[in-house]
């Protein structure tokens, strides 16, 4: 599979709804590429990451450790972020610098198989929360239909009665559980849509023994497990606390929709005020205006922002509902609709 599985948006026919908005989008010039940003942020995550690697080191065996794990979950997250702009080929246009690139960060950079999760993504893009096609919406730890909840069975069933207040703790494991589907879309089947498998599998487990001997090198043994469920534990929660609000309490569709359609009544912009909004940006890698980043996947970070009203606007003259809401609010809507979700467990 190639890296252009996730980034093209279909041309559309010439009167489509969503060729109007793309001539739109073309014509204020918000799909150039944006290199200056790019090298910047790359700076300033490498920085971070070598200022938390160089205070690891110098503070050795001390409880302070646990802030500096705090510190690298950020970390981790900013670096997946820019692994996921690189993949949607925000940052280069071709294939391989993005692939390269990508494993670099992705595979050896935070351990999660850039190629697996490019396939998993890809699909998601294609139908997001449509049941049976987006992977993000499958049933599992977590039941986000009445039938997928009548048909939980075992462990998941006990989960999944009470998902909405488990979910936070849930999202500590998330970290782990992407690493486990790394390894196990890696050593799946043939048929799946991941190039350059032993490459890959060889950068996880580099990254794997490294950062296990760095913890265990540095640090007496109870303090690198500590470590280890701090910076992980909350890694999966700062992925999660990214992803979730995006998609999660909206439209699940069951008929057919035209691609503008099945891409703004499917996600949810998360909003702030002027201050705070910037915040957002910046922690949610500018994935809190989900609506344009579904609608344009190459559209660089930084434009997705400057977008926002035009994609707005134009949902208004065409009478497609666009959803945006703050924080606190995207968050119970979400955990609304695990609440309703799993109501037959309950029952």
């Amino acid at each position: 599979m190639t890296s252009s599985m996730i980034t093209d948006t279909p041309a559309g026919s010439a009167g489509s709804d969503f060729a109007r908005l793309s001539a739109r989008v073309a014509a204020a010039g918000l799909m150039r590429r944006r290199p200056a940003y790019y090298v910047a942020r790359f700076l300033l995550v490498g920085g971070l990451t070598a200022a938390t690697v160089a205070a690891f080191l110098l503070l050795g065996d001390s409880p302070w450790q646990l802030l500096v794990a705090a510190v690298a979950a950020v970390v981790y997250g900013q670096i997946a972020l820019l692994a996921h702009d690189v993949a949607h080929r925000q940052v280069f246009r071709t294939r391989r610098p993005s692939a390269v690139t990508g494993r670099i960060i992705g595979n050896l950079g935070i351990g999660m198989s850039y190629g697996w999760w490019m396939d998993k993504h890809t699909r998601h893009h294609a139908n997001p929360n449509h049941e049976g096609l987006d992977p993000d919406v499958e049933p599992g730890a977590l039941v986000f239909t009445d039938e997928q909840a009548k048909a939980s069975t075992g462990v998941n069933r006990l989960v999944n009665r009470h998902q909405a207040l488990l979910f936070f703790p849930l999202l500590t494991l998330a970290g782990i559980d992407l690493r486990r589907g790394s390894v196990a879309g890696l050593l799946g089947e043939r048929g799946a849509k991941v190039h350059r498998r032993g490459l890959e599998l060889a950068l996880l487990a580099l990254h794997g023994v490294g950062y296990l001997v760095a913890l265990f090198a540095v640090l007496p043994p109870g303090l690198a497990l500590a470590f280890f469920a701090v910076h992980q534990g909350l890694f999966g929660v700062y992925l999660g606390s990214i992803f979730a609000p995006n998609h999660k309490g909206m439209e699940m569709p069951t008929e057919r929709l035209d691609f503008l359609r099945k891409q703004v009544l499917t996600s949810r912009n998360v909003a702030g005020g002027r201050f705070t909004d910037g915040l957002l940006h910046v922690a949610m890698g500018g994935l809190n205006h989900q609506i344009e980043h579904h609608l344009f996947p190459s559209m660089p970070t930084p434009n997705l922002r400057r977008s926002r009203r035009l994609v707005r606007e134009y949902c208004a003259e065409i009478g497609v509902p666009y959803h945006e809401t703050g924080l606190v609010r995207s968050w119970a809507e979400s955990l609304g609709q695990l609440r309703t979700a799993s109501a037959p467990l309950r029952s």
